[in-house]
């Protein structure tokens, strides 16, 4: 419930005014956010650093044929991207019609602050957990670090015949603490999921960040012609 109350706040919020009419204010009341001063009223208006529908991610895909990323099957991102994960979780599920298969979902705000989602699976998802277990001794989890994931070339022989193809390899560095928070405060206030691979058969093995949906956040698609039927974080 404090999700969607959260949500419904923001939803409501006016879009920042020209930078003419507003000025730098208090430090706002969630670090994912800024608070600006409207000059005409006097009244503070805070807007979102991030973009997110939720339940609709920008959905960020990793070729493993071609060892590349990009976005929805056509923008290219290059054969590695870096980001500080604000949800995750690694489940065994049958979605995307690719049969039951263990899956690692990760979720994140890219450089211009969309919410974007990323799958893995296969041999990707035992790379990730090689990346999870050191930071858990550590006392940190992937929220608390940024993630470089990195296209790896593999070789492989069927039938005589050579073949290549890529996994993801996962490393990681220290993130800006002020950084990693804003991602936390986000994640606790908007349900983070995507509704393309969601189902209620799936088995969760590692999760955080991660909210399933509700009766009312699973409802079919609004009509895309009314957008604002839909809360979003902007």
């Amino acid at each position: 419930m404090a999700k969607q109350s959260a949500t419904a706040s923001l939803a409501t919020a006016s879009p920042a005014a020209a930078a003419t009419e507003l000025v730098p204010t208090t430090a706002p009341s969630r670090a994912y956010l800024t608070a600006t001063v409207d000059e005409a009223s006097g009244e503070v208006v805070e807007t979102s650093r991030f973009r997110y529908l939720p339940g609709h991610p920008r959905q960020i895909r990793f070729d493993a044929k071609a060892g590349q990323f990009n976005i929805n099957g056509i923008t290219p991102l290059g054969s590695a991207i870096s980001f500080i994960p604000l949800a995750w979780r690694i489940f065994q599920d049958d979605i995307l019609n690719m049969g039951r298969k263990l899956w690692a979902e990760l979720f994140y705000a890219d450089e211009k602050g969309a919410i974007c989602a990323v799958l893995f699976h296969g041999y990707s998802v035992e790379n990730l957990y090689r990346l999870i277990e050191p930071l858990f001794y550590d006392d940190l989890t992937l929220a608390d670090v940024a993630v470089k994931v990195q296209a790896s070339k593999k070789e492989t022989t069927k039938d005589g015949k050579k073949a290549t193809y890529y996994i993801a390899e996962f490393s990681y560095e220290p993130a800006d603490p002020a950084e990693v928070k804003a991602r936390r405060e986000f994640a606790q206030d908007f349900p983070i999921w995507r509704h393309e691979t969601y189902t209620t058969t799936a088995e969760v093995r590692l999760c955080h960040g991660y909210t399933a949906p509700t009766a009312t956040d699973n409802q079919p698609d609004p009509d895309p012609a009314t957008p604002a039927a839909l809360p979003q974080a902007a």
